[in-house]
């Protein structure tokens, strides 16, 4: 019973707070943004849509874990990034206008990848007949979760600006509680397994998680985009959304299986420190270099 209530009424819940939280940020500004810094976008984009799950997927496979973890990360590279990654980016001086960017349009597209990542991931790992179909009502309900909230709290901050300014900090607080919350129920529910489930997908939650960083920062710039907006994507594809991973993993109506929400818990856990140690490093590392151009850039040439 105790389960049951979790995932029917808490999960939905804390998934709530906290996307709405994430609307109480946006702006429609955010979506038209786009059009600002369009390589920046798209380059963030193609990373995190096409290169993330191709990586993790070789990773899985790479340490060979049993189907439902598999699944469980798969599912954690599908999600778009969190809402924590805009925090990281501005204290190691990222683009944060890009963050929101890519957060707002990520969300949106993650409707869509979402279930076919998922479905191709349960093809792969747990053999031909075990994908979902792809049933209107599951859109549905994956929209319900993710953009319903983001919406009201848009609506929110569109027409009630002030509110919504004093609502953000205690939503903002009370999403990482939730994000606690959800990750110790998913834990506690595998509680007699998580030893074994830590050591069989701990070490593939941080490479992949390194690699997702890794990735971010550096494809865009050897495709030529600023730094800034680099450490800015690094951040927005390192730091996964998992709370929905957990959600849509644990959730009755939707994949109903608590051990596929075991990589996103570890991996959530995880992000904080290697996210701040890659902050650190890359605010460090482009401390001098930034002032260069300014120094070496003549007027009159």
């Amino acid at each position: 019973m105790q389960s049951s209530i979790i995932t029917t009424v808490f999960l939905p819940l804390a998934l709530g707070v906290i996307m709405l939280g994430l609307g109480l940020s946006l702006t429609l500004a955010d979506f038209r943004r786009v059009v600002v810094y369009p390589r920046a976008v798209f380059v963030g984009l193609a990373c995190q849509m096409l290169l993330l799950p191709a990586i993790c997927f070789g990773i899985a496979r790479g340490f060979g874990l049993p189907p439902e973890l598999a699944v469980g990360l798969m599912l954690l590279a599908a999600s778009p990034g969190g809402a924590t990654a805009n925090l990281f980016s501005h204290l190691a001086k990222g683009d944060v206008a890009l963050n929101i960017t890519l957060t707002a349009v990520n969300s949106v597209l993650s409707l869509f990848a979402l279930p076919f990542i998922v479905n191709l991931s349960l093809e792969a790992f747990m053999g031909a007949g075990k994908a979902i179909p792809l049933q209107f009502d599951k859109v549905i309900q994956v929209f319900a979760i993710v953009l319903v909230p983001v919406s009201i709290g848009m609506l929110i901050r569109a027409k009630k600006r002030p509110l919504a300014d004093q609502l953000d900090k205690p939503v903002r607080i009370l999403s990482a509680v939730f994000l606690l919350l959800v990750i110790a129920s998913a834990v506690a529910k595998e509680r007699a397994n998580l030893g074994g489930f830590f050591r069989q997908v701990g070490l593939a939650a941080l490479a992949f998680n390194l690699a997702s960083m890794t990735v971010g920062y550096f494809v865009p710039l050897l495709l030529k985009v600023e730094r800034k907006q680099s450490i800015a994507i690094g951040m927005e594809i390192g730091i996964h959304n998992g709370t929905l991973a957990i959600a849509i993993a644990s959730a009755p109506t939707l994949l109903n299986n608590s051990t596929m929400a075991i990589p996103p818990a570890i991996y959530s856990l995880i992000m904080f420190f290697t996210a701040g140690a890659f902050g650190w490093l890359v605010s460090r590392r482009g401390a001098e270099p930034a002032a260069a151009p300014v120094a070496s850039s003549p007027r009159d040439e």
